[in-house]
C-alpha cells in the first residue's frame, strides 16, 4: 500500500492551527485534530471592468493583443460616414495614437499582438487588401485571393494566420485562406455554413473557432465551427445566436461577448470549455461592432462599437475581461489599537504603521504597529481630531485637524514629534498623500466651508498648488509623493463617488467609485489604489465595501470583516495588494485593526 510520503516524498506537516504563508499543501491541524488542504483562493468566474476610452470612437474596427498591450485599428464613424485610418495602442490604462493604416476600411479582420499584427479585407468594395504591422508602421503585403468584408482572422502574429468566412459581394462565404507571412493560400476547404459578421477565436492558424454571425438565411446564426488546420467541424452552438459580437481565447477555452440580435445590442457573455457554451458575467454596456484582441481566455478587451437599442450610438468605451482563476484578496483581523479612536491620522504600511491623534474629543496619543501589535510611543504636541497624516512609521507628518480648524504641522522622526511650518489654509476633514516627512500633499478639507485647496510640502514649507475640481471634505487619498496621487469619495452637500488624479500640476476627473462614501480608508498609488469602509450619514450608514483601482476604474472586491466609518489607514503602500485599516466608528468607536492582502488561501477540511 502506498503512503503519502512514498507518493509525495515528504511526511504530512503537523501544525498547531492553520498554516501561514503556505499554499497547495496538505497538513494536520493538531489543535482541531483535522487533516486539511490549503490552496489559493481564486475566482470561479470571469468578469468585465471599465477600461480607458479610445481617443477616436468608432465601429466595425479590428483589434489585436491583450488588455495590457492592445491594438485597435481602422473602422468607421458616422455621420458623415468616414473610414478611419487611426491606429491606437493600449497599455492597460489609456489608448495612444500611433501610425495610421494605409487604407481606411470598415468590417475588417485582424489578429496578432500590439507589435505584430494583420489587417485584412474590409469594405466598401469587398477588398482583398492586407496590411502588416511591425510595432511602428503598417505595410501593404500580399492580398487575399478572395476579397471580402466581415471576415475573421485567427493567428499569433503577422507571420501566421487563417482568414475565415466573410461576405464576398454576393453571399456569406465559406472560403478559408491561410497566411505564411508573405502570401495567402486558398485551402480549398469550406466552412460548413457560409457566414459573415461573426467572431473568431484562436491563438494559432491551425486551431480556431468561427462563432455565430449572419449566414444560412439567418441573422445571428448560432452555429460554431472548429478549424483544426485542415478541416472544419461543427461543434456546440452558442446559447444566443447573434452578429457583430467579439471573442477572444483559444479553440478550447474562449469567450464570446456582445453582438446584435436584430436589434437590440446585447451585453451577453458566453464561455466555451471545448465542448459547450455557458452564460457568464455580462458586459457593462451592450454593444456590437467593437474590436477585440488576440489573447488567452483569461484576458481580453472589447473596444468601441455601437450601443443603444437601435445600435445607433458609436462609442469609445473599452471593457477589460479577467477570466476565472484570478486571486481573491481578503482582510484579516489582527490585534486592536490600545486606544480606540475615530478620525485619527495614519501613516505607514501593514507591516509597520503609525496611528496618532483622533477622537472622540481631541487625542494626542501615538501608537506604532510592528506587524503584530500596537505600542504606545511619544504623543503629538497638539492634541487634535479630524486631522490627516502621511509618510512612514519612522518619517511621518501630522497636519490640520480640530477643534476649530487647525493649521499646525508636526514631523515624526521615529521617536518624537516636532512642530514645523504651518499649513497656509487651516482646515480639518482633509486628506493626505506622501511617503515621508519631506514630501506630502494636503488635499481639500473643511475651512469651513468645504474647500478645493491643495498644498504641497517640500520638507520645510507648504505651497499652494492647483485646486481639485470638486471641493469636498473627508475623501480617501492614495499616493507616495507630492507629484502623483488620487482622491476619491467625500462629501459636500451630499455623498460623493468622484475620483480625481493628480499629475504634479493639475487634477483630472476620472471614473467614480461604485459606492459613494465619506471618510473611507485608503492606500496604494494613482495607478493601483484601494478604498475601504467609510460611511453615508443617510442610508445605508456605515460601509465594509472595498474597491480596487487599476488606473482606469474601480471594481468591488472582498469586504472588511467589520463595517466602519471615519477610520484610518497607513496609506504608504506601493500598490493595492497591501493595506491596513485601524480605528473608526462602527458605532461605537473601535480600535479594531485589519490587514489587506491581494491574495488569500482557502482551507478545506479533508474527510473520508
Amino acid at each position: 500500500m502506498s503512503t503519502y510520503k512514498k507518493t509525495i516524498g515528504t511526511n504530512v506537516r503537523n501544525n498547531a492551527g492553520n498554516l501561514t504563508g503556505s499554499e497547495d499543501q496538505i497538513f494536520y491541524d493538531s489543535t482541531n485534530l483535522d487533516f486539511k488542504y490549503q490552496f489559493p483562493a481564486v475566482t470561479s468566474a470571469g468578469s468585465w471592468r471599465t477600461g480607458g476610452n479610445l481617443n477616436t470612437a468608432r465601429r466595425f474596427s479590428a483589434g489585436a493583443g491583450t488588455t495590457t498591450a492592445g491594438l485597435v485599428f481602422s473602422g468607421s464613424t458616422t455621420p458623415p460616414e468616414v473610414y478611419r485610418t487611426e491606429t491606437e495602442s493600449y497599455n492597460g490604462i489609456s489608448w495612444t495614437e500611433v501610425a495610421d493604416v494605409n487604407t481606411g476600411k470598415q468590417y475588417i479582420a485582424g489578429n496578432g499582438t500590439s507589435t505584430s499584427a494583420l489587417k485584412t479585407g474590409g469594405s466598401p468594395g469587398d477588398v482583398a487588401i492586407n496590411e502588416s504591422w511591425n510595432g511602428s508602421a503598417w505595410t501593404e503585403v500580399g492580398d487575399l485571393n478572395t476579397g471580402r468584408h466581415n471576415a475573421n482572422n485567427s493567428g499569433p502574429d503577422s507571420t501566421s494566420a487563417v482568414c475565415m468566412g466573410g461576405y464576398n459581394g454576393t453571399a456569406s462565404g465559406t472560403s478559408t485562406e491561410t497566411w505564411n507571412g508573405s502570401a495567402w493560400t486558398e485551402t480549398g476547404v469550406s466552412m460548413n455554413t457560409g457566414r459573415d459578421f461573426g467572431a473568431g477565436a484562436g491563438l494559432t492558424a491551425t486551431a480556431a473557432l468561427y462563432i455565430s454571425g449572419n449566414g444560412g438565411g439567418t441573422n445571428g446564426h448560432p452555429n460554431v465551427e472548429l478549424w483544426n488546420g485542415s478541416a472544419w467541424t461543427e461543434v456546440g452552438d452558442l446559447n444566443d445566436g447573434r452578429y457583430g459580437l467579439g471573442a477572444n481565447g483559444s479553440s478550447t477555452l474562449a469567450i464570446a461577448f456582445g453582438g446584435n440580435d436584430n436589434p437590440p445590442t446585447e451585453a451577453l457573455t458566453e464561455q466555451w470549455n471545448g465542448t459547450s457554451w455557458t452564460e457568464t458575467n455580462d458586459l457593462s454596456t451592450a454593444r456590437d461592432g467593437g474590436a477585440s484582441g488576440t489573447s488567452p481566455y483569461t484576458s481580453g478587451f472589447f473596444a468601441g462599437g455601437r450601443s443603444g437599442s437601435g445600435a445607433t450610438t458609436i462609442t469609445a468605451a473599452t471593457e477589460e475581461w479577467t477570466g476565472p482563476g484570478a486571486p481573491i484578496g481578503a482582510w484579516a483581523t489582527v490585534n486592536a489599537l490600545n486606544t480606540a479612536r475615530i478620525r485619527a491620522g495614519g501613516a505607514g504600511t501593514k507591516e509597520n504603521a503609525l496611528a496618532f491623534g483622533g477622537g472622540p474629543g481631541a487625542k494626542n496619543e501615538t501608537e506604532v504597529w510592528d506587524g503584530s501589535s500596537w505600542t504606545e510611543v511619544n504623543n503629538l504636541n497638539t492634541a487634535r481630531s479630524n486631522l490627516t497624516g502621511s509618510g512612514s512609521y519612522t518619517s511621518a507628518l501630522a497636519y490640520g485637524g480640530s477643534p476649530g480648524s487647525k493649521n499646525e504641522t508636526e514631523s515624526w522622526d521615529g521617536s518624537n514629534w516636532t512642530e514645523v511650518a504651518n499649513l497656509n489654509t487651516a482646515r480639518h476633514y482633509l486628506a493626505g498623500i506622501g511617503s515621508t516627512n519631506t514630501n506630502a500633499l494636503a488635499v481639500t478639507g473643511n475651512v469651513p466651508p468645504a474647500t478645493a485647496v491643495v498644498e504641497s510640502w517640500n520638507g520645510s514649507s507648504w505651497t499652494e498648488v492647483a485646486d481639485v475640481n470638486t471641493a469636498r471634505l473627508l475623501p480617501g487619498a492614495s499616493g507616495l509623493n507630492n507629484t502623483s496621487g488620487l482622491i476619491a469619495g467625500g462629501v459636500n452637500g451630499g455623498i460623493q463617488g468622484a475620483t480625481e488624479l493628480w499629475n504634479g500640476s493639475s487634477w483630472t476627473e476620472v471614473n467614480n467609485l461604485n459606492t459613494a462614501r465619506q471618510g473611507p480608508g485608503s492606500g496604494g498609488v494613482s495607478t493601483s489604489a484601494i478604498i475601504f469602509g467609510g460611511n453615508d450619514p443617510g442610508s445605508p450608514g456605515v460601509f465594509a465595501n472595498t474597491e480596487l483601482w487599476n488606473g482606469v476604474s474601480w471594481v468591488e472586491t472582498s469586504d472588511l470583516n467589520q463595517v466602519r466609518g471615519q477610520g484610518s489607514s497607513g496609506g504608504n503602500e506601493s500598490s493595492n495588494d497591501s493595506a491596513i485599516s485601524f480605528g473608526g466608528d462602527i458605532p461605537p468607536t473601535t480600535g479594531a485593526t485589519e490587514e489587506w492582502s491581494g491574495s488569500s488561501d482557502t482551507i478545506k477540511v479533508l474527510t473520508d
